[in-house]
């Protein structure tokens, strides 16, 4: 698969393709959906299949301050994308030019005179163009102008995207994926994502503190993600490298017992005792266990420390690991 971070002066191979655009941060049902929808049409042509999104994401441009919301990291969505069968992804920058762009500017410049686009795939919620002027009616109209085709995900989103979960209909949106993680749902959230999720951190140098007390533990700050609920969660654990995932209890929060600090995600991966530190890790959560809590003492402490691992290993036992 070929990746790209530009739409000009691209080589001849990759012009011509049908594009499915969006965000699609989480690829969840319903952007799946929006990308089989167009790999349909581009086996029948025979043209590649693409995906345009953007990286930073409108979202960091227009709130560069805020906390991150972001789901799956860029290097994770390829990876489920080249999985799906893409061949190429256009990841662009998103900045002022591209902000400042109308709807009519960004297919003239970016789809048709940059991609030569053949065809494009959106959601039926689509829209783009300076402060969202642009929406499906303007780009099939646009599409008519310049001469490629537009497919509008709607009868997928509307038929599978919806998921009951105990009495309650859930829209399959990357904001719905996002208020389960903070609320620490990892259950719903792998329904609607058909998988867990997955992060991506580097292990730093933390206190050693957890080899004290007989849970060395892998450290890493998520600094570019949606943060999930504070508390204990199993996970599986993949360190680079291994080509398997490994079995482990992790607490993400400000550790009350041993002093607050800003929030950590500390993995205790089973079994396992080699040094890591400086390695990318992937962390898949699984089930949330309990909130984090202050206790009396390290041996209280360490006591619920050996019930939650007990637990993590109970439910990792029948658990399905990451497809991807």
């Amino acid at each position: 698969m070929k990746l790209f971070h530009t739409f000009e002066n691209l080589p001849d191979d990759v012009r011509g393709a049908g594009i499915a655009i969006g965000n699609f941060d989480g690829l969840h049902l319903g952007h799946l959906g929006v990308i089989r929808q167009l790999k349909e049409e581009c086996n029948a042509r025979n043209t590649p299949l693409g995906v345009l999104m953007f990286d930073p994401t409108p979202f960091n441009f227009f709130r560069p301050d805020s906390p991150s919301k972001r789901i799956m990291s860029l290097k994770r969505r390829i990876k489920i994308l080249k999985n799906a069968g893409v061949d190429i992804v256009w990841a662009l920058p998103f900045d002022a030019e591209m902000a400042n762009r109308t709807d009519s500017e960004f297919v003239e410049q970016v789809l048709v005179k940059g991609l030569g686009v053949s065809a494009v795939s959106v959601g039926f919620d689509f829209c783009f163009g300076k402060k969202r002027m642009g929406n499906t009616d303007t780009l099939q109209a646009l599409g008519d102008k310049f001469g490629f085709d537009v497919f509008v995900a709607q009868k997928i989103i509307s038929q599978g995207a919806a998921i009951d979960v105990e009495g309650e209909v859930l829209k399959t949106s990357s904001t719905q994926i996002r208020e389960l993680i903070a609320a620490g749902d990892m259950k719903t959230a792998k329904l609607l994502k058909q998988d867990y999720w997955v992060i991506e951190a580097i292990v730093e140098h933390g206190e050693k503190r957890g080899r004290t007390l007989g849970f060395p533990t892998a450290n890493m700050k998520l600094i570019d993600y949606q943060h999930p609920k504070h508390g204990i969660y199993a996970v599986w654990t993949k360190i680079a490298g291994e080509s398997d995932w490994r079995k482990g209890v992790a607490n993400f929060g400000r550790t009350p017992t041993t002093g607050e600090r800003d929030p950590l995600l500390e993995v205790y991966i089973f079994d396992f005792d080699d040094d890591v530190y400086d390695k990318e890790l992937e962390v898949a959560f699984v089930e949330y266990l309990r909130p984090e809590e202050k206790f009396d003492d390290m041996n209280a402490l360490v006591e619920q420390m050996n019930k939650d691992a007990d637990l993590a290993k109970q439910i990792l036992s029948v658990a399905d690991k990451p497809l991807i």
